[in-house]
């Protein structure tokens, strides 16, 4: 990978365009290669937005899944998907999602779907372009699937899912992947109440066959579902025992929470690279370029700019795709304004 100070990326997903979310809805009207075409169309659409805006690392926006994570489980056997949620209408929040009921022994044999993704982005992306990956992690993934028949509790179903999740990353590496975020915001959710120890054993099994293989990173945060967070928005109870995650690089989010606890990157930056959410994804105020350099001058503070890489807070799919264009394009303006000054 090449990687120069002050890094600029994306955490993974983008929005939808409108048609896109249009056409989402009425998949019965399409042919298969139809369908086909439009992924191709919605990844290419995404790519060249952040190039336009001048990213030094691009996904392909998430474009082919429903959402981060929902597609995961049409790969997975054992499972009975799409359960009704609890409530339907109202503000949005979790429990208008369904949840998954077990069946069978959870097994993936066609893998994921990650490896085709990434592959589709080699293919449309420009030349030369430094390419990411975005896969989520096995404790994240087995919060939609309840418990049940030789799966006890959500551990259980983790333990299920370490293999197969970790079978999808070491064939992303062999296909030529060199960047790859492994998601675990659930992890960071709710590592005020769990045992966080066991967290990072059940991330550091999980990624066992590609550390050392490719860059490595994990983007810690506190949900985003429809612009919502999920849990106590402190990293107090993830550190120090998340320093211990076998990655090279932890992105953390900031700038919804007006850069409350920064110094925790110093920490660490003692053992890795790091990530910091410079623009908020929850937010429609569209900063400055001026903004972003004050909160990377700020950042600077605390580790080398070249450990640091700054992105939005979390993936742009629950922002309009005209603010996070121009929330991408002024994240990097301020970005090659900081870059340029060290």
């Amino acid at each position: 990978m090449q990687k120069h100070p002050i890094l600029t990326t994306v955490i993974g997903s983008y929005p939808f365009p409108g048609w896109l979310e249009h056409a989402s809805k009425h998949l019965e009207d399409f042919g298969s290669d139809d369908i086909a075409e439009m992924q191709d169309d919605a990844v290419t659409s995404a790519v060249m937005d952040q190039v336009r805006a001048g990213l030094d690392v691009v996904t392909d926006g998430e474009l082919s899944r429903f959402d981060f994570n929902l597609s995961f489980y049409a790969f997975l056997d054992g499972i009975d998907r799409q359960h009704e949620p609890g409530r339907r209408y109202g503000p949005p929040a979790h429990d208008q999602r369904g949840r998954h009921q077990i069946v069978g022994e959870i097994a993936a044999p066609r893998g994921l779907g990650v490896v085709a993704e990434y592959e589709r982005l080699v293919r449309l992306a420009p030349p030369g372009l430094q390419l990411k990956a975005s896969v989520p992690g096995p404790y994240t993934l087995a919060g939609r699937i309840a418990p049940g028949g030789d799966y006890a509790d959500r551990y259980a179903v983790t333990e299920a899912l370490i293999p197969i999740v970790g079978d999808e990353l070491n064939r992303l590496v062999e296909a030529g992947c060199t960047m790859i975020t492994v998601d675990e915001p659930s992890m960071s959710c709710y590592a005020y109440r769990e045992d966080t120890e066991r967290l990072v054993d059940i991330f550091n099994r999980t990624v066992a066959a590609i550390y050392g293989r490719c860059y490595l990173g994990s983007h810690l945060c506190f949900g985003n579902y429809k612009g919502r967070a999920v849990a106590p928005r402190s990293y107090q109870p993830m550190f120090p025992a998340f320093l211990e995650l076998t990655v090279d690089e932890i992105h953390v989010e900031m700038a919804s929470r007006e850069f409350s606890e920064l110094e925790v990157i110093e920490q660490i930056g003692q053992r890795m690279d790091v990530g910091v959410g410079v623009v908020d994804v929850k937010s429609y105020y569209i900063e400055t370029p001026d903004d972003v350099l004050s909160r990377i001058d700020r950042c600077l503070q605390y580790v080398p700019a070249e450990q640091l890489s700054v992105s939005p807070d979390c993936g742009l799919s629950q922002t309009a795709r005209w603010a996070s264009r121009q929330k991408l394009e002024n994240m990097v303006a301020g970005a090659r304004r900081a870059r340029d000054s060290v």
